[in-house]
């Protein structure tokens, strides 16, 4: 069961419109590595992972919805004030046609997400190794995105989330530690 509290994890705060930073941003909304492709690949997961680890992926696919929700935020808030002009110069013509400034789930080239990103091997061990990557891949792109962007306020909210991939990778690798613990533990009896 889930409580929405109805406020952010963390407050996203932005200095300006900003077309082409919120273009950017949307990789973190429907791309391949992004927030919505690791909730849904985690919450699916869950169902072939051992008891001890299931905890990690429920808390963890439940934080990232948290996240999407603020991608969401700041890609309104970098948009709300931006011209039909200033959409097609940062390369949201397209978008805009098919969506006017309605949130879409598509990575930052523009391309639909897919069920394709969701990796499920069914194996635990493999799976998490797949997340940790999967984390690591999030944390990259966060820290680019803050190297793409001047304003502070938007840093201070990517800066967040970045750190928040890498306690999740952390999570996972104390995960796989549990679980290879536990294997071993078989073996000797």
């Amino acid at each position: 069961m889930w409580v929405y509290e109805k406020k952010l994890q963390y407050p996203v705060r932005v200095c300006k419109c900003d077309v082409r930073m919120a273009k950017y941003l949307i990789e973190q909304y429907g791309g391949a590595d992004g927030e919505l492709a690791a909730a849904l690949r985690y919450m699916n997961q869950r169902y072939t992972i051992p008891g001890k680890v299931i905890a990690v992926l429920n808390d963890i696919s439940t934080e990232e919805l948290a996240h999407l929700e603020m991608i969401a935020t700041m890609v309104y808030k970098l948009t709300k004030d931006a011209t039909v002009q200033q959409l097609e110069e940062a390369g949201l013509g397209a978008h805009y046609v098919n969506h006017d400034s309605a949130l879409y789930y598509e990575n930052a080239g523009g391309v639909p997400w897919t069920a394709a990103y969701i990796q499920a091997k069914g194996d635990p061990i493999a799976d998490l190794y797949e997340d940790i990557a999967a984390e690591e891949k999030a944390r990259a792109t966060y820290q680019w995105l803050i190297n793409m962007t001047d304003d502070v306020d938007l840093q201070d909210s990517l800066k967040f989330l970045r750190e928040r991939e890498i306690v999740h990778s952390q999570r996972f690798r104390e995960a796989v530690e549990i679980l290879k613990h536990d294997q071993d533990c078989k073996k000797i009896f």
